[in-house]
């Protein structure tokens, strides 16, 4: 009686989960922990990737564990949470990296121990995929909004951020747009935001006192884009457009309110995670992925839209 009830229990956590859209075998390996190391959990937008991993991992075990922590963009810190990782025994690695191509070796440690790794949010070589936004378009989408906006002339700044793959590459689609531009003047472009609202706000306020003259601002993310708009009200500056990537919750309420931020190409930190989860759950039960590089598309969110944009909070 008791097994057959043991039997029943699991028949029922099986058909949930198939409910839930997550294949489940009676082969699979279980899916008990997790560990996520992300560039900075003071970032809303990976509180949100490790919610997203976290609802998706329940949804294959109600009992998986999942840790998250923050690498603050620090190479050898994020090492050090590998090594940790590796030596909980967990099923499965969540990577932000901090550097693409120096985190390789932790990688290799990672998967010698039978651990996938899964970049989210920016590349990472030698994991087992990759899911993230298509980080040029998301910079293309920004850039040209921000070009319109001033009509295709004008002092344009890009201020730049940890030099991630996706920063790369937003900055990329941006110098692309504006250099089929010729009335637009790219002032700066190497200036490193931090990622942050603070690290915005100090590269914002040496920006308006190095140029008298400025007519447009692209931020690598929100954070740096309300940095940026409150370094513009402290200096009494305005008629600056300014634009971003991210689609946070802030910058939903910045496109409401009076600042100078216009626009931004959101991402879906949810949706990226819980398909980082569900990748790496087939590949811990030998199925690779058909293609290891997931991108998925960015929208851009304007004034005129912001009423009818569903945000990072509709989960």
């Amino acid at each position: 009686m008791h097994t057959f009830k043991i039997k029943a229990m699991q028949a029922g956590i099986a058909c949930a989960m198939a409910f839930a859209g997550i294949a489940v075998h009676a082969a699979d390996k279980p899916l008990k922990s997790i560990g996520v190391t992300v560039g900075s959990l003071g970032n809303p937008y990976f509180v949100t990737v490790v919610k997203g991993a976290e609802a998706r991992a329940k949804a294959i075990n109600p009992n998986a564990k999942v840790t998250a922590v923050s690498a603050d963009y620090d190479l050898n810190k994020q090492f050090t949470q590998i090594d940790n990782f590796i030596s909980a025994h967990v099923d499965l690695i969540l990577l932000n990296a901090a550097d693409a191509k120096a985190i390789e070796p932790a990688l290799k440690k990672a998967q010698a121990a039978g651990i996938p790794v899964i970049a989210v949010d920016v590349a990472a070589a030698g994991a087992d995929a990759t899911v993230q936004t298509n980080n040029v378009k998301a910079g293309e989408l920004a850039c040209d909004y921000l070009v319109k906006k001033l009509g295709g002339k004008g002092n344009v700044i890009i201020e730049n951020g940890p030099q991630v793959s996706a920063v790369i590459d937003r900055v990329n689609g941006c110098k692309a747009v504006l250099a089929k531009n010729p009335g637009i003047k790219l002032l700066s472009s190497d200036q490193d935001g931090k990622g942050s609202r603070e690290g915005g706000m100090s590269a914002m306020q040496g920006y308006l006192t190095r140029f008298p003259k400025l007519d447009g601002v692209f931020t690598i993310n929100d954070p740096q884009a309300i940095g940026s708009d409150l370094a513009a009200k402290q200096l009494n500056r305005g008629n600056i457009v300014i634009t971003s990537v991210d689609g946070a919750p802030d910058i939903e309420t910045a496109l409401q309110s009076n600042t100078l931020v216009q626009a931004s190409a959101s991402q879906d930190p949810w949706a990226m995670a819980q398909k980082a989860v569900e990748i790496g759950y087939g590949v811990m039960n030998g199925k690779k992925p058909a293609d290891p590089m997931v991108l998925l598309d960015p929208q851009l969110v304007t004034r005129d839209n912001v009423k009818s944009y569903k945000g990072w909070s509709a989960h």
